[in-house]
């Protein structure tokens, strides 16, 4: 997937000279009055040639001494570089047609070359606006009417009149048609210029993009809706650089977070992205077991286009091999820890059990022996839990359960009853007026190991002269427990981070109490292994309330 960006921009051809547009536009300022007077010259000479051929005019010297003025005009058209004079010299060109026709109106009245008026005038009223249309129209019909007051008699008296009509209105729509022509151009080179600036708008905007994807230290892929990958990032080339040394060849194995299970190509991240799937920090280790091994986190987003259609992913990746080593040297090391614990507690629970079975024990302190028993059995369950937790390939424990019916209220009381002591300290109020009598299908010493973690810390994180308020009820399905405090409270990150193992969150970390992060983590696995659940509710400053969810009765067998 080595590939060079395709969101780079490519860059657009430089902007034309200056030069070169003044060039073009002399180039068609000079072609203009060239191509106009030639036909006007070419309308003539037709004339021309019906007038030699059919020998219509008696006075031939002076038609064709308007004829030549013509051919005259139409060779300075040609040969006189108009694109380098004002545009206002032109207009002697249409000017001098106009005087030309006259003549040769004069000279031969009944061939109706008048007509040929109108070609000047339009050229007059298009080319050069109002003061063209006013100029020419006035020129042709005075020329028109000296052309009929001094050349032969004609019968055609109402041509004297429906001729000057026709030149106005001809004019006239010339001037109005190159009008509206000038202002459509006018508005398509504004649509024009403003479609270049939104172009490079979006070249720049494309740039820049790209610049920032190639910055970042993470890859980004762009996949569209057809599967076909259409942007990737240096940092991708620099991930996928990194697999290859890996793996020593071109192609890439890629393996689970046991870093031995081999991964099947079609459940490779971006292959589930083509497909559609969406994910988070999925997690794949690339290179053969035994050898150099690197772990790359993968997300992938859907896109979808204005319309709200697929319009196909976003897949990042990153390197986590050094977080996830890391996490394994943690995790040993507190494996380490855990076993070094495990032989001291476990002669401590023997020595005290017997303590309790000396009959010269008096029952006060055979009581208090008794709650340190049943404290000291659940730090060894504690660090039995923290030992398969680091053990664990993935963030879930697992964790053997013995089920059987339990009341719940009571496991609550004896679990207060360990916590009265350290709450007393704090000046911490622990309410149990609102226990009921709920019964639960649990593990008795995993129960009293959540409900002990949920109220330590609610005691813990509590303000001094707090309260802690508890609850159980049952509704013959489900049991639950709330765990209420008016302690420091959490944000809405720390409540979806919450059960994470190790994880603890910002008002906790800013505070002097210490702990692990694992005590919330265990809780929860601890619950849903018995097919419960425990959500939390948190206000930052305010207080927290926990709520656990239990069977109340063995799964299948109906409510008691």
């Amino acid at each position: 997937m080595d590939a060079t960006p395709a969101a780079s921009a490519t860059r657009s051809a430089p902007d034309t000279p200056r030069w070169i547009d003044i060039v073009l536009a002399d180039r068609t300022r000079g072609r203009s009055p060239a191509l106009t007077q030639l036909l006007v010259g070419a309308l003539v000479l037709a004339v021309a040639i019906a007038v030699i051929v059919t020998d219509l005019v008696s006075t031939m010297p002076v038609f064709f001494a308007g004829v030549i003025g013509v051919f005259v005009l139409t060779g300075l058209a040609l040969v006189v570089p108009w694109g380098r004079m004002s545009s206002w010299w032109l207009i002697a060109i249409p000017l001098a047609d106009i005087i030309a026709v006259g003549v040769m109106r004069g000279a031969a009245p009944a061939l109706g070359t008048g007509l040929l008026f109108i070609f000047p005038v339009m050229w007059l009223a298009t080319g050069f606006g109002l003061v063209g249309l006013i100029s020419g129209v006035t020129t042709a019909i005075v020329t028109y009417w000296v052309s009929v007051a001094v050349g032969p008699p004609s019968t055609a008296v109402l041509s004297t009149i429906l001729l000057p009509i026709v030149l106005i209105a001809v004019g006239a729509t010339s001037y109005v048609a190159a009008r509206r022509a000038a202002a459509q151009r006018m508005l398509l080179d504004k649509q024009a210029a403003l479609l270049q600036q939104t172009a490079e708008r979006a070249r720049r905007q494309e740039q820049l993009v790209t610049e920032v994807l190639d910055a970042v230290d993470f890859g980004v892929i762009r996949i569209d809706e057809s599967g076909a990958i259409t942007v990737t990032n240096d940092a991708h080339a620099r991930l996928q650089q990194v697999l290859a040394d890996v793996e020593g060849e071109h192609r890439l194995e890629a393996y689970r977070t046991d870093r031995t299970t081999p991964l099947p190509r079609e459940e490779l991240p971006i292959e589930r992205a083509r497909r559609g799937a969406v994910f988070q920090d999925e997690r794949v280790w690339f290179g053969a077991p035994g050898g150099p091994q690197r772990a790359l986190s993968f997300t992938a987003r859907r896109l979808l286009d204005v319309e709200g259609r697929d319009a196909g992913a976003v897949v990042v990746s990153r390197d986590v091999t050094v977080e996830m080593m890391a996490a394994r040297a943690r995790d040993e090391v507190i494996s380490s820890v855990s076993h070094e614990l495990r032989t001291p507690l476990t002669s401590i629970l023997g020595y005290i059990e017997l303590a309790i079975d000396d009959p010269d024990i008096p029952s006060r302190i055979r009581s208090n022996l008794q709650i340190a028993d049943r404290n000291a059995e659940q730090l060894l369950e504690l660090v039995s839990d923290v030992l398969t937790a680091s053990a664990a390939a993935d963030d879930r424990v697992e964790l053997v359960m013995q089920p059987e019916v339990v009341e719940v209220s009571e496991v609550i009381r004896a679990a207060v009853e360990s916590l009265v002591l350290r709450a007393g300290e704090r000046g911490v109020t622990i309410d149990t007026a609102r226990l009921r009598p709920a019964h639960a299908y649990v593990d008795p010493r995993r129960l009293a190991q959540v409900v002990d973690n949920l109220l330590s810390n609610a005691v813990k994180y509590n303000r001094e002269g707090g309260r802690v308020s508890l609850q159980s009820a049952t509704t013959g399905r489900w049991t639950a427990i709330v765990v209420e405090d008016t302690g420091v409270g959490m944000t809405e990150e720390d409540t979806d981070a919450l059960f994470q193992r190790y994880y603890r969150g910002v008002a906790v970390r800013s505070s002097t109490v210490s702990g692990t992060g694992l005590g919330l983590a265990i809780s929860r696995d601890i619950v849903r292994a018995h097919g419960g659940d425990i959500t939390v509710t948190s206000v930052l400053g305010v207080g927290s309330t926990f709520t656990v969810t239990l069977p109340a009765t063995r799964p299948g067998a109906g409510e008691v």
